[in-house]
């Protein structure tokens, strides 16, 4: 079953605003993924596979981000559509972890 076939139409503000926090989450994924493109294209940091590691963890991240985006936007739309509460922002605390263990990882590494 489709978002769509699910309640009644909500405002279309709201709609076009949660359509616009989705590609707000896709512009932060490719940024993400173009991070990792440019660590391993400038060979930073230095010991390769810690490199390797963090360029195939932010790909993934990416990747990753673009998936739940995708989901958040479909619970936010259907709770929109029922009348329900909004879902929990869990996408938020990933992100932030993930970038926060990854900047820790490049700090250390260049910091030596």
């Amino acid at each position: 079953m489709g978002v769509y076939d699910e309640g009644g139409e909500p405002d279309p503000r709201y709609t076009l605003a949660n359509e616009r926090t989705f590609l707000a989450w896709v512009r932060t994924a490719l940024a993400v993924m173009a991070g990792a493109v440019a660590m391993d294209s400038l060979g930073v940091p230095d010991p390769e596979w810690l490199r390797r590691t963090l360029v195939v963890v932010l790909l993934l991240l990416g990747g990753g981000t673009t998936v739940l985006a995708y989901r958040r936007w479909s619970l936010v739309e259907r709770a929109m559509r029922t009348g329900r509460p909004l879902p929990r922002f869990g996408l938020g605390v990933v992100m932030t972890g993930a970038v926060l263990v990854a900047a820790v990882l490049l700090a250390v590494t260049l910091a030596i």
